[in-house]
C-alpha cells in the first residue's frame, strides 16, 4: 500500500478515472471486504428497456461492473447511446463512474451448444489479441473464467493467463477462477478450485483469484472458502467470492446469508451474477447484499453519489 489512493468506499468517479490498475487494486484492498461487483449482460434486452443493465446495476450500489458475453471485436450493449465501437467501454464508464471489467474465456475447441444467443464468439475468447483490444477500449479488469457448458479448465485458464500477462503487463487488473464447473465435470464441487490452482493462477500473473461463494456450489462451505482466501492473501493476491449459479435471483434472506458467509471468508470483492432476470441480478438483491456487507451509510453513499463528482 502506498497510502496515496482512497479506499473504493470513498472514491468518486473522478478519483477512479485517474487510477491505474495497481492503484485500483490498492483502493479495493483498503476497503476491507466491502467492495461490490455486479455482473451484467449487454446483448440481451435490458430490464428497463432504454437503460443499460450496467446502469441499473451501478445504481443499486455496485462498485465494479463486470460485463459478461462482451465481444471486444464486436461490442454490443443494448440501450447504450450511439458511440463508435471502440468507445463502448468508455461510454459505460462515463455513464456510471465505475470500474469496468469483462470476462474472457479460454474455451476448448468443442463446446456445448447453448443456442444462438449464447454461442461463443471470437471476441470473447481469452487471447492476447482480445486482451490487448480490451485494454485499448479502456477495460480496467479482465477476468479469465467460463460460462456454463463452455468447457473451461483451470489449466486452460493458467495458459491463457500467462500469455495475457506477458502481453498487457500491469495495464489492467487480471483475475482468474471459476464460479461453477463451466462444463468440466472433473472440476465440479470442491474440485472447482484448490490451493494448487490458486498458486498456479498467481504465478501466471493473476492479481485477483475468483472463488465460488459459500452455499452456491455443492460442497463449497464458508470454512472451505475461508481457507482458500487466506492462502490467496498469503500469496499477495486479492479474492472475489462469486454468486454464479442463478442464486442472484433468490429471496433477499438467502442473499444476505451468502453475503455474511462471504464476509466471514475474508474476501476482498463480493460478486453477484447476471441471471436473476436475464442480464442482471434482481436489483433489490444487489442492494440487499450491499447493505449486508457495509451498512446503509456506505451503500446509500455509493447509490447517491453523482458521476459528475
Amino acid at each position: 500500500m502506498t497510502g496515496m489512493v482512497k479506499r473504493i468506499l470513498d472514491c468518486k468517479a473522478s478519483d477512479l478515472a485517474g487510477y491505474n490498475a495497481r492503484e485500483m487494486i490498492e483502493a479495493i484492498a483498503a476497503s476491507e471486504g466491502r467492495v461490490m461487483m455486479g455482473e451484467c449482460i449487454g446483448i440481451t434486452q435490458p430490464l428497463l428497456t432504454d437503460i443499460t443493465n450496467a446502469e441499473v446495476v451501478a445504481s443499486m450500489g455496485a462498485d465494479i461492473l463486470l460485463l459478461n458475453m462482451f465481444d471486444v471485436q464486436n461490442p454490443v450493449i443494448q440501450a447504450l447511446p450511439a458511440v463508435e465501437k471502440s468507445e463502448t467501454v468508455r461510454e459505460i464508464k462515463r455513464l456510471t463512474g465505475r470500474i469496468v471489467g469483462i470476462n474472457l474465456e479460454p474455451v476448448a475447441d468443442r463446446m456445448q451448444d447453448n443456442g444462438e444467443l449464447w454461442r461463443m464468439t471470437e471476441g470473447r475468447r481469452a487471447t492476447v489479441q482480445n486482451a490487448a483490444l480490451a485494454v485499448e477500449m479502456g477495460v480496467d479488469m479482465i477476468l479469465l473464467t467460463g460460462n456454463p457448458g463452455n468447457g473451461i479448465s483451470n489449466s486452460a485458464i493458467v495458459d491463457s493467463l500467462r500469455e495475457i500477462k506477458n502481453a498487457v503487463g500491469d495495464k489492467v487488473i487480471l483475475a482468474a477462477g471459476k464460479m461453477h464447473a463451466a462444463g468440466i465435470l472433473t472440476e465440479a464441487a470442491q474440485e472447482i478450485i484448490s490451493k494448487e490452482d490458486i498458486r498456479e493462477f498467481r504465478e501466471a500473473g493473476a492479481d485477483v483469484i475468483l472463488l465460488p461463494a459459500p452455499g452456491t456450489v455443492p460442497g463449497i462451505t464458508m470454512e472451505y472458502v475461508r481457507d482458500l482466501v487466506g492462502y490467496a492473501h498469503k500469496l499477495g493476491a486479492l479474492t472475489i467470492t462469486a454468486i454464479g449459479t442463478s442464486q442472484e435471483g433468490s429471496d433477499k434472506e438467502t442473499i444476505r446469508q451468502i453475503a455474511l458467509w462471504c464476509k466471514m471468508t475474508g474476501t476482498d470483492i463480493h460478486h453477484i451474477g447476471d441471471s436473476g432476470y436475464v442480464g442482471m441480478a434482481l436489483p433489490e438483491n444487489i442492494m440487499a447484499y450491499s447493505i449486508a456487507i457495509r451498512g446503509i451509510r456506505h451503500a446509500y453513499h455509493r447509490m447517491a453519489q453523482s458521476v459528475n463528482r
